[in-house]
């Protein structure tokens, strides 16, 4: 009994070191550069401002996902995970930030992502699809917070 836990330990330390050899050899040789996909850049298409999932589906989840969770089909193109948009109420405690929530939307707070070249501000971009009607504004950005609302997690 004793022997086969010996044999087996050695056949492991065995199997290591062949997989740690081959991996260190093949490391060394100069692998091809696998160029990052990038993003491609397009002017926001209208959508309905009463639809907070429509907007939702427009304009945030080609990163962000459909599902919220972060995991769209750009991910792979940006430098910086975009956020678990279904955990936004758990990290604050269990209550929905719903002012920082609008507040980043807007333009008015910004995060790692949002206001770099990667993630737009959409404060202005709703503005300007409204024909500068600030009520409109308003409109899109508590419609899509609320849709972000109901997108948490329980």
């Amino acid at each position: 009994m004793r022997l086969s836990y010996v044999c087996l330990a050695a056949a492991f330390v065995l199997v290591f070191s062949v997989s740690l050899a081959a991996q260190t050899s093949t490391g060394s040789q100069s692998s091809p550069q696998v160029a990052k996909p990038e993003v491609k850049k397009v002017p926001a298409a209208y959508t309905d401002p009463s639809s907070g999932k429509g907007m939702y589906m427009a304009y945030c989840a080609s990163c962000h996902g459909a599902d919220g969770k972060g995991m769209g089909p750009a991910e792979p193109a940006l430098k910086m995970l975009p956020t678990n948009l279904t955990l936004l109420a758990a990290k604050d405690g269990g209550a929905f930030p719903e002012a920082h929530v609008v507040q980043v939307i807007k333009g008015d707070s910004m995060t790692a992502a949002h206001g770099n070249k990667e993630m737009p501000i959409w404060g202005p971009v709703f503005l300007q699809m409204g024909q500068h009607d600030t009520a409109q504004l308003q409109l899109r950005i508590r419609n899509l917070t609320k849709y972000l609302e109901s997108i948490q997690q329980k």
